[in-house]
């Protein structure tokens, strides 16, 4: 057949237009409606940051203020989803868990059978309040815990710490982990946000199109990366076979998670913050062990591969220093992506035109059918 320009994985592919996400790979950008992820991270906050992807500006003080008290009246999780978690085996992958509970909390939706576009931003403003809760709640009964109702008093970031800890958490490692949720938060159309898309594109509803982009955010390929990172980091286990072990990977042609991406050609952006905060946060546990391996093995891989650290290489030992369990990393990366998610669902609605592309077909082109008796 006639090549007809089709590219694998759709890379370069231009699928949509959107005014929530820019990311310049050449130049390592990534521009939020406009504003760098670098002001952001500096100076804004989570809740500001999602009411700009939901909003296209940056809220006034009362407009935040509004938006503040909604997350908190509405971050409870229906009791029956609360049940649900607890009724599920203690071993259970916490992405399948957060799958199934985002599609039971549906049905318990006021707005339910409303798909109204009204009623669709009431359900994604539930969904971005209850994300901290569920997430939490999944984190507390995977080590056998209950889950700890949400503090009204407390924003998003610090809220999660305490519901998932239990106790007093430092107001640094808060503000740390807000920044975190900030740099998480969109991506342009990553594979979970073109799956969230291509449901709404249906007019299917927003509970149906996070449940998509959550199992789309499950493989290991999008969102569970950090977590092989640090498996990574405790195989290597000591600074002194750091280098010695990374060498010997590349050496086997492994796959070192937390290294490239399919479009940044410079270093991730998000990863600047990332590396600041990991060496912060393990300086301030009384461990920098960790900091510094990744430090040797980011530089290992660039002098022989070339290749930066993306967003979930220092992602991993940030968290892991925080006290947080590494098979909840994937889950708070939705935790803070919801904001992004339902900005592109609700932008989808706006405009929505169903997502339909065409396939190249590679099969032959013409057989002769043969009775089964002949076959």
């Amino acid at each position: 057949m006639a090549d007809t320009g089709t590219k694998a994985g759709l890379e370069d592919v231009v699928a949509g237009t959107s005014d929530i996400c820019f990311i310049d790979g050449k130049e390592g950008r990534l521009v939020y409606a406009g504003y760098d992820i670098h002001d952001l991270a500096n100076h804004g906050s989570f809740e500001e940051t999602l009411y700009l992807l939901w909003h296209d500006k940056l809220p006034t003080r009362s407009e935040l203020d509004t938006l503040q008290s909604a997350m908190r009246s509405q971050s409870s999780v229906p009791e029956p989803v609360l049940r649900l978690i607890e009724s599920m085996p203690k071993d259970a992958e916490p992405m399948e868990v957060l799958r199934t509970a985002v599609s039971a909390m549906s049905v318990y939706d006021p707005d339910d059978h409303d798909n109204s576009y009204e009623a669709s931003v009431r359900k994604a403003e539930r969904l971005v309040a209850r994300f901290p809760t569920l997430v939490a709640a999944i984190g507390r009964v995977m080590q056998g815990k209950q889950p700890i109702a949400p503090d009204p008093g407390l924003n998003v970031a610090h809220n999660f710490l305490h519901m998932l800890f239990g106790e007093n958490v430092d107001e640094r490692l808060a503000q740390i982990f807000d920044v975190c949720l900030i740099l998480h938060a969109d991506h342009e159309l990553n594979a979970s946000t073109f799956s969230a898309r291509v449901t709404a594109g249906t007019l299917s509803d927003v509970y149906s199109a996070i449940t998509s982009a959550v199992g789309t955010l499950k493989g290991p390929l999008h969102g569970g990366a950090n977590e092989q990172v640090m498996r990574m980091l405790l195989e290597i286990g000591t600074i002194d076979n750091s280098e010695h072990w990374i060498t010997d990977a590349l050496q086997q042609k492994k796959k070192i998670m937390g290294f490239g991406h399919r479009v940044y050609r410079t270093e991730d952006p998000r990863a600047t913050h990332l590396r600041r905060f990991s060496e912060e946060v393990g300086k301030k546990m009384g461990d920098a062990k960790w900091y510094e391996m990744s430090r040797i093995v980011e530089r290992v891989v660039l002098e022989q591969k070339g290749l930066y650290p993306n967003v979930d290489f220092y992602s991993a030992s940030t968290y892991y220093m925080m006290g947080l369990p590494i098979p909840l990393f994937t889950p708070i990366f939705a935790l803070s992506r919801i904001s992004g998610w339902t900005a592109h669902v609700l932008e989808q609605y706006r405009n929505n035109r169903l997502i339909r592309p065409r396939a190249e077909y590679t099969g032959p082109e013409r057989r002769e059918y043969v009775e089964i008796a002949q076959r």
